[in-house]
C-alpha cells in the first residue's frame, strides 16, 4: 500500500480522502513507514511523527483542499511553534533552538488540511546549490547516492523524488527550488517576488531575492498549491497583484502559440555541459511540436558580468545579519567556529561592506532587474534556458575547507548561473524534467515569464509534462 500511495500526486491522494477511500492517518503512517524506510537518503532530520499522528486523528483537522496529505517543512523558514528550526547550522542544533510562531506559510498551508510530519535537510543558511551541512550530514539524491540532490531544497526534493511525499515546502534565493527540482527530476516553481509572505517573522528574505513555495511531481500539484499559499498579509512590505482565476483552474488553458527565446550557453564560457543544453533543446523542439515558435535569443542583462558580484555582496550582507540575529535569539554571539568557512567567509565579508556601499550594490540589482524585465516587453512571452549549467555533481564537490573558505561558492557558479538573475528581477521561473544523462541523473530545463504571469508557465508545464512523460519515470530508490 505504502508503494502504491507514493505513486499519487498530492491531488490524487487528497481526493483518496474525500471519497473516503483512505483516512488522512492511512496516508500519513504510508508516508512515515517511506520515511523511515528511505532513511539513507537523510532528507528528514526533524521527524515530527507524533505530533502529525494527534492532527491526522483530530476532529479538527480542517476541510482544506489537501485535507490529509502528508507535508514536509525545510529547515528554514516556514516556521511551526515548538518545532526545531536550525537553518543548518550546529549552532542552532546544539542551542536547541525551536521556533516561537507559526508563519502565515505554515498557517495556510494547515488551513488547507494538510499533514506536517517533520522538517528537510539544507545546507548552512540555504547558501549552496547542495544539501551537505556539517551539521546533519549530506542529503543523498534518489537517482544516484552518491551524487547531491541540490540545495538549498535538497533535503525536500530528495523527499519528493523519491516518493516519501507527493509535495514539500522549498525556497529560493538564487536557485534553491530550481536548483533541486533539476537535480532531482521534478516541477520546481518560483513564484513571483511577493506572491508568498514570509511573515510574520520576516518582511523579505535576502532584500527580496528569495521565495518560499514548494516542489512537487505534477504541474497540477504546483498550481493547486499557489492558489492555497498566494496572497498578502498584513504587514508585508509589497504583494504581487493576485491572478484572474485559480490557478487550479487556469492551468489547463491553451496559452496559445507563444514567442519563446532560447539561450543555452552559459554567461560565462565553460559554463553549460552537453547534457545541460540538450534539457533545453528538448524542451525547444517539444515547444516546437505544440505550435510555438522558439529562435535563439535572450535579455542581454543576462551577459552582464555586474550580476553576480552585486548578488554576492547583497548575500554576504544578510549573512552577517543572520550571524547577528541568530546570536541574539540565542543569547550567545557566534563565533568562527559555530559555522562552516564559508559562512564565516560571507559574513565577514558581509561587514565590511558599508551602509552606503549595500544601498549602491542594491541599486545595481534592481537596474539590473529592469534591464531583464525589459527584454520581456519587446514581444516575448518566455525564456527557455537549461535550469543549470552542469547535471548534478558528486557529494563532496561542492565543499570549502577552512584553507578554501570561497572554494564551494566559487565551483557554484554554473549552477546559479540561469537562475539567480531572476531573483534580482523577481519575475517567476520554473523548472522541469527534461533530460536524463547516460548516467540516469535527471537535467531540468527553466521557463522564465514576465512578473505575475505564473499562469503562462503553469499552462506551458502542463503541456511539457504531457508530451515528456516525467511522471512516469521512477528513479532506483523510491516509495
Amino acid at each position: 500500500m505504502s508503494d502504491e500511495l507514493a505513486r499519487l500526486d498530492a491531488t490524487a491522494q487528497a481526493e483518496q480522502v474525500r471519497t473516503g477511500k483512505l483516512s488522512p492517518s492511512e496516508l500519513l503512517e504510508a508516508a512515515i513507514e517511506r520515511t523511515t524506510r528511505l532513511a539513507e537518503l537523510n532528507a528528514v532530520i526533524h521527524p515530527a511523527f507524533e505530533r502529525a499522528r494527534e492532527r491526522a486523528a483530530s476532529s479538527d483537522l480542517p476541510q482544506g483542499p489537501f485535507r490529509g496529505v502528508p507535508f514536509l517543512m525545510k529547515d528554514i523558514g516556514g516556521e511551526e511553534a515548538g518545532q526545531p528550526l536550525c537553518a543548518g547550522m550546529r549552532f542552532a542544533r546544539d542551542a536547541g533552538w525551536k521556533a516561537g510562531f507559526d508563519s502565515y506559510y505554515t498557517q495556510k498551508i494547515a488551513a488547507a488540511g494538510m499533514l506536517c510530519f517533520g522538517r528537510t535537510n539544507t545546507p548552512e543558511l540555504a547558501l549552496l546549490p547542495t544539501t551537505e551541512p556539517e551539521a546533519f550530514g549530506p542529503t543523498r539524491n534518489p537517482w544516484s547516492l552518491e551524487h547531491s540532490a541540490g540545495g538549498s531544497s535538497g533535503g525536500a526534493a530528495a523527499a519528493v523524488a523519491a516518493g516519501i511525499v507527493a509535495a514539500a515546502h522549498a525556497s529560493d534565493g538564487g536557485g534553491s527550488i530550481r536548483g533541486p527540482a533539476s537535480m532531482c527530476g521534478l516541477v520546481g516553481l518560483k513564484p513571483t517576488r511577493g506572491r508568498n509572505s514570509f511573515g510574520p517573522g520576516l518582511g523579505e528574505r535576502w532584500s527580496g531575492f528569495s521565495s518560499e513555495f514548494v516542489v512537487t511531481r505534477s504541474v497540477r500539484d504546483s498550481a493547486a498549491l499557489l492558489d492555497v499559499t498566494s496572497g498578502p498579509m498584513p504587514g508585508d512590505p509589497y504583494a504581487a497583484a493576485p491572478p484572474t482565476r485559480p490557478y487550479r483552474e487556469s492551468f489547463r488553458e491553451d496559452p496559445g502559440a507563444l514567442r519563446i527565446g532560447l539561450m543555452t550557453r552559459g554567461p560565462r564560457e565553460g559554463e553549460v555541459a552537453p547534457d545541460s543544453a540538450e534539457a533545453a533543446r528538448k524542451t525547444a523542439r517539444a515547444l516546437e511540436e505544440r505550435g510555438h515558435h522558439v529562435e535563439e535569443a535572450h535579455p542581454p542583462a543576462l551577459d552582464d558580468p555586474v550580476v553576480v558580484g552585486a548578488y554576492v555582496n547583497v548575500v554576504s550582507c544578510h549573512v552577517a545579519r543572520a550571524l547577528d540575529a541568530w546570536g541574539e535569539k540565542v543569547g550567545r554571539t557566534v563565533e568562527q567556529a559555530d559555522v562552516e568557512p564559508l559562512t564565516w567567509a560571507l559574513a565577514s565579508r558581509g561587514r565590511e561592506i558599508s551602509g552606503a556601499e549595500h544601498l549602491a550594490n542594491l541599486e545595481t540589482v534592481h537596474a539590473v532587474g529592469r534591464r531583464l524585465a525589459e527584454w520581456w516587453e519587446g514581444g516575448f512571452d518566455l525564456l527557455l534556458t537549461p535550469t543549470q549549467g552542469q547535471p548534478p555533481p558528486p557529494l563532496g564537490f561542492l565543499s570549502s575547507t577552512a584553507e578554501e573558505p570561497l572554494r564551494a561558492f566559487l565551483r557554484s557558479a554554473p549552477y546559479g548561473a540561469f537562475t539567480l538573475p531572476f531573483n534580482l528581477s523577481g519575475q517567476p521561473a520554473i523548472s522541469l524534467p527534461s533530460h536524463w544523462t547516460d548516467g540516469g541523473l535527471p537535467c531540468g530545463s527553466q521557463l522564465v515569464a514576465r512578473g505575475g504571469r505564473e499562469d503562462v508557465l503553469l499552462q506551458v508545464a502542463a503541456q511539457l509534462e504531457e508530451a515528456v512523460g516525467w511522471l512516469d519515470r521512477r528513479p532506483p530508490l523510491f516509495g
